[in-house]
C-alpha cells in the first residue's frame, strides 16, 4: 500500500476507535447498573428476552441469535436454570436436543428489569426520524460485521438476520 493510502486509512483509525470505545464504556456503565438492579447481566437479560420472543428454541438456535458460541452460552444457561428463570426440556424424538423455555421467574425478571440500553440513549434514538433510526441501525450492524471476529463469520452467516421490526413508531 502506498504511503498516502496508508495515511488516509490511518486517519480513520483514531476517531473510529474513539467512537467504538465510547460505546463500549457506555455499555459497561449500564451493565453495572443493570446487575445492581436485579443481579442480571445484559447478556442474561438479552437471553431471557430472546427466549420470550421466540417462545421455544434450542441452545444452538439461541447461540446464533445472541452471537455466542454454544460453549460460552452453556454456562450462562446453567446460571439461568439454577435461578429458575428458564427450563430445559429434552426433545421426545431426538434426545440430544434440548428445548429452552422461559419460566415464570424469567418473565417476572423481564417485566421488572430496566431496558438493555441506557434510557437517555434509547429516548434520543426513538426521537430520531424513521429513516435515521434505520440508517443508524444499519451502520451499527455493518460495523459489527466489519469488526467481528473472522472465526465467527461463517457461523453468523448461517444464522437468520436480526429483525428491526420494532423500530418504526
Amino acid at each position: 500500500m502506498s504511503e498516502t493510502k496508508n495515511v488516509r486509512y490511518r486517519s480513520f483509525e483514531v476517531p473510529l476507535y474513539q467512537a467504538l470505545r465510547r460505546l463500549q464504556q457506555s455499555a459497561e456503565v449500564h451493565a453495572k447498573r443493570l446487575s445492581r438492579y436485579g443481579g442480571l447481566t445484559p447478556l442474561q437479560l438479552l437471553i431471557l428476552q430472546v427466549i420470550a420472543v421466540e417462545r421455544r428454541l434450542t441452545a444452538s438456535e439461541l447461540a446464533g441469535l445472541v452471537s455466542l458460541s454454544q460453549a460460552s452460552l452453556s454456562g450462562v444457561l446453567d446460571r439461568l436454570v439454577a435461578r429458575g428463570m428458564i427450563t430445559r426440556e429434552r426433545d421426545e424424538r431426538d434426545r440430544r436436543k434440548q428445548w429452552l423455555d422461559l419460566a415464570d421467574a424469567g418473565r417476572e425478571a423481564i417485566e421488572e428489569a430496566p431496558s438493555l440500553l441506557p434510557n437517555h440513549g434509547l429516548q434520543r434514538f426513538i426521537a430520531l426520524p424513521d429513516w435515521e433510526r434505520h440508517a443508524l441501525l444499519a451502520a451499527l450492524l455493518r460495523a459489527a460485521d466489519l469488526f467481528g471476529e473472522p472465526a465467527l463469520e461463517a457461523h453468523d452467516k448461517a444464522q437468520p438476520a436480526v429483525s428491526n421490526e420494532g423500530l418504526a413508531k
